[in-house]
């Protein structure tokens, strides 16, 4: 792990990189809550890692007020990591993100129920999540991907994906379109559901094609009958 000042330096220029708003280092230093609220996780995962855990959790508190951003203590988070804005983000123990991720406000990596142990996403490096997104469970959001923003993920998502939607679906991978009606691609409940109407739709015309040859059979033999009724 890097020093505190080239910690601090790495940070702030990756504010910079992401961040139109930034003016100045100082301004960074004094206006961004993100910030404040890695180095008060920075001071709590060490005390947490020491075992002095309810003190650790005392202070996320602490910092939560202060900030209005929730990271619980237990999280491991990488380098250059950016919360822009950052009201209402909250961070499950264990949570694991990886290096230049960038998580707007209102986004929440959680768990989905009572479930022990590794219960909560990890993110891979580079990954950006819209606000108000929700990623939930013990998923892995693969790295260089997207997550729109409002978005519901309660899958995995591979490597250079962007997804969107509740549930999320892919509708990108490694600069493709994904076709929402491939069943293999996308599992929710609209891929399903029109993936079950192709299958009747074909089906029904399985049946017509059928239909129509009996009834054309039916008609030649009905025709040669008259045929040799006549001729007779």
């Amino acid at each position: 792990m890097p020093g505190i000042r080239q910690s601090v330096r790495e940070y702030i220029a990756s504010v910079f990189e992401r961040d139109p708003a930034a003016k100045s280092w100082i301004e960074v230093l004094l206006c961004y809550p993100g910030l404040h609220a890695l180095w008060a996780h920075r001071v709590n995962h060490w005390l947490w890692t020491h075992r002095l855990r309810l003190l650790a959790r005392f202070l996320s508190q602490v910092a939560r007020l202060l900030t209005g951003i929730e990271i619980h203590p237990g999280a491991q988070i990488g380098r250059r990591f950016f919360i822009d804005h950052g009201m209402g983000v909250v961070i499950g123990e264990t949570t694991i993100v990886g290096d230049d991720v960038t998580l707007y406000q209102g986004v929440t990596l959680g768990g989905t129920g009572k479930e022990k142990g590794k219960r909560h996403p990890t993110l891979r490096n580079n990954v950006v999540v819209g606000g108000g997104a929700k990623i939930l469970g013990n998923i892995t959001i693969g790295e260089n991907c997207r997550v729109g923003a409002g978005s519901v993920v309660l899958n995995d998502v591979p490597d250079n994906s962007t997804i969107v939607g509740v549930p999320g679906h892919i509708i990108f991978r490694d600069g493709k379109r994904v076709v929402i009606t491939d069943p293999k691609e996308i599992r929710d409940p609209l891929s399903d559901a029109l993936a079950a109407l192709a299958s009747q739709v074909q089906k029904l015309e399985d049946t017509v094609k059928e239909l129509t040859r009996e009834r054309d059979e039916a008609a030649g033999k009905q025709n040669i009958s008259i045929v040799g009724t006549k001729t007779g």
